[in-house]
């Protein structure tokens, strides 16, 4: 059954499709990594609400990272627009870890200098800059200089703690007097390498206290109630789940679907294809993150 596990989580990540395209949909999500083809993709949606409202009920979102958030952009977006009539910008790139969106990495990175972290900020003055990454260093993800948790540990927290604060110095700079409050997205259990996910968590957890930023527990909303990291393809089906039932996919037993069967990483529950998008199918684990998100930066 590990094995399995094993080969399913890495066909997962190294062929890093995105979700095929079902005609339903109205609440779709982003897509899955993809290792030789990162894509992005701008949304833009702008909300008119009277000049007085608009720092309050209606923020500037960025939204950046790897295949999650590539996954999640669309859902994430219309949550955002809905509940906080925000206007919402997007551009993650699957397969990348924080270092990808760092100025100053040239071709050895994923992410083109005009969807830098910072470059972004200068140009789109958000008020919240949302991090979504689950930790990736790969062959491909240049910009580790090839440092893996599974080579040496140690180094990979270290260079990753690295990266974070360097990444929150440019998202500041950039800013400036406007500086944007970032939100850093705790990731999901793993059931390869749970230890590693717990430590990332914590990174985020440090950062942003450590420069007044906050931290979205997205990841405890597709874990198991009292077991954070505990790993699991089905939850108990949520009240919002029940009063809307697409989202509880097996309502007969009161219960929801995160993963697809071959999927360990991903919560898009349409199956994967080599190019990079939003996941076009309704998945109640993506709409679990994207309204802790939401509900983080409307509280914030």
């Amino acid at each position: 059954m590990r094995t399995s596990w094993i080969v399913g989580l890495l066909t997962a990540v190294l062929l890093l499709g995105a979700c095929s395209d079902p005609s339903d949909g109205p609440e779709a999500a982003p897509p899955t990594p993809d290792v030789s083809r990162a894509a992005t993709t701008h949304q833009r949606a702008q909300s008119s609400p009277s000049p007085s409202a608009v720092a309050v009920v209606a923020p500037r979102v960025l939204y950046l990272g790897d295949s999650l958030a590539m996954e999640a952009q669309r859902v994430l977006g219309q949550e955002l627009r809905r509940e906080l009539r925000a206007t919402y910008t997007s551009a993650p790139y699957s397969g990348t870890t924080p270092c990808d969106y760092l100025e100053g990495t040239g071709k050895k990175s994923l992410v083109p200098d005009r969807d830098k972290a910072a470059a972004l900020v200068r140009a789109l003055h958000p008020d919240f800059v949302v991090l979504q990454f689950w930790g990736n260093a790969w062959d491909y993800t240049w910009c580790m200089d090839g440092i893996s948790h599974a080579a040496s540990p140690q180094k990979y927290f270290s260079r990753y703690r690295a990266d974070l604060r360097r990444l929150t110095d440019q998202i500041a700079a950039a800013g400036g007097e406007r500086r944007p409050r970032i939100v850093w997205v705790a990731q999901g259990p793993d059931p390869i390498t749970p230890d590693r996910v717990r430590r990332v968590n914590e990174l985020y957890e440090e950062q942003a206290a450590a420069s007044g930023d906050v931290v979205a527990d997205a990841g405890a909303t597709v874990a198991p109630a009292g077991s954070r990291y505990t790993w699991v393809q089905y939850l108990p089906c949520t009240s919002y789940e029940h009063e809307h039932p697409d989202y509880c996919t097996q309502p007969d037993r009161d219960r929801t679907a995160l993963h697809l069967d071959k999927d360990y990483l991903h919560f898009c529950l349409a199956p994967t294809t080599s190019t990079p998008r939003p996941c076009p199918a309704r998945s109640p684990g993506i709409l679990r993150i994207a309204r802790e998100i939401t509900r983080v930066i409307g509280s914030s």
